[in-house]
């Protein structure tokens, strides 16, 4: 984000003030960034295509393209985007080289209505491909960059397009001009490669962190209905902008929610100029939604975006006058509550989130739900004012459980220690989805064990909001996988419930007891091999881990002193034989003896013989 900062900063003194509230910056910005956002768009659904592939592509679609860049303010560009869209998949399956290399056939034996959806379903998220930071060396970057910047753009363009499918097009150009700046700054310096590492590592981290957002927000628009992604960008809008009327934030909120949807589908025209419209519209009215966006609104697209979506919430405004007891009081609640059922429950949530900005976006949608399953059972009794008067405190009650389950989890984290944590977590999610594999399930909990870290070093308020931002994210990546290949029913019932009470769900969720785990040997559980002794700690724990998670898969209801046992025998017999004079002599014999306390953990033959039957 500070490399961000610091191109912003530049654009700043170097841009001129008439282009940030022109009408028709936008119409500029599409037609300097037309051959860019069709490669995104083309990268992105076509993500097995060399860069001359793509390239070749776009030149065939650009033709129609220019057609975008001609019309008049009042004819929506909009419109000529979507019949782009339109002959680029019929391009596709015009293809036959295409359509077999990406088996898309299914998809062009479809009619258009659903043929983008089908599409849609094909892109994968880092599918393989190499990261463009570690390929290229920093000396022929350089040497292209003299010959043809835009070549190096273009370039970048297309490996971050192709590697982030769900990465908006807007973010995608803006980062690449901090590429491109961040190329003409190191290819000055005399160390160019440390140079690269320290500009371009913030950029990656970025963009990794912006497409996890906006593939999080897609699954928001797929899984669950309108209200819900209504009303995730209604809180984040007030939040942000808290000076802003309820009218403001609720047509903002629709705006947003529909230019995501865009975004979504893939349409990277629609989306780069509907983002670049929306943006528009809140400079326009800076002076009545927020104080924090006035320095962004002076910068050109798509500079001004990124900005305002990135900048800090709003200074709270005295709401002193204006209490939340009207919704928990007023005699009329149920008659606003029946005639308006959603634009009331809006209105709550608006004014909870005002009053609670500090709180995070899931908690807020926690009280929200609350509210409503309150109204709905109070509204049918015969005196609701007393049933629904209750409702702060439940509200209370609410945050209370939310912020104790988060301090619960710090305190554990602090007592086990970084490294114990995370094999506290394997076991919790190896008995809840062991249908996972144990790399997978390694994978998903080392997120969540260094979100943890990192949040649990903050301070009480913002560990609150770091773990259930970082929770909603990690648990969204868990939930696409079940999207793609079902785990089991448990899973599947917290992913698609409430998206509200998704992270309480998982931290409820117990032992799979419908899964039967498939016999595995402890032989095979078991690898103690030389090459341990060059391993790096994080590859010594993930191999320590593997042992574990395969374990519990066997013994789901082992207990703790039982896991521990083995993992710290692991542990001590690596140790002991990387010190030894004969490391693969010793691991073989050690090996066995591993092998039949597993055994006997699992309830083998061999526990009779063994000294500890007490893990029997």
């Amino acid at each position: 984000m500070c490399v961000l900062v610091e191109v912003i900063k530049k654009m700043k003194m170097t841009s001129k003030p008439k282009m940030s509230m022109q009408h028709n910056s936008s119409q500029n910005y599409l037609e300097e960034n037309l051959r860019g956002i069709i490669s995104t768009m083309v990268a992105q659904f076509l993500q097995k295509l060399t860069y001359e592939e793509v390239q070749t592509t776009v030149k065939e679609l650009f033709d129609f393209a220019e057609k975008c860049k001609s019309l008049k303010l009042h004819e929506s560009p909009l419109e000529c985007s979507y019949q782009l869209m339109t002959i680029f998949l019929e391009h596709i399956c015009n293809n036959q080289g295409m359509v077999d290399e990406h088996v898309f056939s299914d998809c062009c034996n479809i009619n258009n209505t659903v043929r983008l959806k089908c599409f849609l379903l094909y892109r994968k998220d880092d599918a393989g491909h190499s990261d463009i930071f570690q390929i290229l060396n920093p000396e022929h970057i350089c040497e292209v960059d003299k010959e043809n910047q835009a070549s190096v753009k273009e370039k970048y363009i297309y490996e971050t397009s192709r590697k982030h499918p769900f990465l908006y097009a807007p973010t995608i150009l803006t980062m690449s001009a901090c590429y491109e700046t961040a190329v003409q700054s190191c290819c000055q310096e005399e160390n160019k490669t440390e140079c690269f590492q320290i500009k371009l590592e913030p950029i990656r981290k970025y963009i990794r962190e912006m497409s996890l957002r906006h593939h999080h927000l897609c699954e928001i628009g797929i899984k669950f209905n309108h209200k819900v992604a209504k009303s995730v960008e209604l809180v984040l809008l007030t939040k942000k902008q808290l000076r802003a009327n309820f009218s403001e934030i609720a047509k903002l909120a629709v705006d947003t929610k529909n230019l995501h949807q865009t975004c979504c589908e893939g349409n990277a025209i629609a989306c780069a100029f509907g983002r670049s419209q929306l943006m528009n519209d809140i400079c326009s009215k800076q002076a009545i939604l927020s104080s924090k966006i006035i320095s962004c609104c002076t910068l050109p697209v798509p500079f001004r975006g990124e900005c305002i979506i990135n900048s800090e919430n709003d200074d709270k405004p005295d709401l002193s006058s204006l209490q939340l007891s009207r919704f928990t009081e007023d005699r009329f609640v149920c008659k606003q509550f029946t005639d308006k059922q959603d634009d009331f429950l809006q209105e709550f949530l608006y004014e909870y989130a005002r009053r609670h900005s500090e709180l995070a976006l899931p908690v807020i949608l926690r009280v929200a739900s609350l509210y409503q399953n309150l109204l709905g059972k109070c509204c049918k009794i015969e005196d609701p004012s007393q049933c629904y008067s209750h409702g702060k405190e439940m509200f209370q009650g609410m945050v209370s459980e939310s912020h104790e389950r988060v301090k619960n989890n710090c305190d554990l984290h602090e007592k086990l220690g970084a490294n114990n944590f995370h094999d506290r977590l394997i076991v919790l999610y190896t008995k809840k989805a062991p249908q996972l594999s144990a790399q997978e399930l390694i994978t998903f909990t080392k997120s969540m064990a260094a979100a943890t870290t990192r949040c649990c070093s903050l301070s009480d308020e913002q560990q609150f909001v770091c773990m259930e931002d970082a929770a909603k994210l990690i648990l969204g990546v868990l939930c696409r996988r079940h999207d793609a290949e079902p785990i089991n029913v448990g899973v599947g019932h917290c992913c698609d419930d409430s998206y509200a009470f998704r992270k309480p769900c998982f931290d409820d969720l117990q032992v799979d007891g419908t899964y039967i785990s498939p016999p595995l040997p402890c032989d095979q559980i078991i690898s103690l091999k030389e090459n341990l002794c060059k391993a790096q700690e994080e590859e010594f724990q993930m191999e320590k881990q593997k042992l574990l998670s395969n374990i519990v898969k066997q013994k789901p209801h082992a207990t703790e002193m039982q896991l521990q046992s083995i993992t710290v025998d692991f542990t001590h017999l690596v140790k002991k034989c990387c010190r030894a004079e004969k490391s693969e002599m010793c691991f073989q014999e050690e090996e066995s003896k591993l092998i039949e306390k597993c055994q006997s953990l699992l309830g083998g033959k061999l526990c009779q013989k063994m000294s500890t039957q007490d893990l029997c």
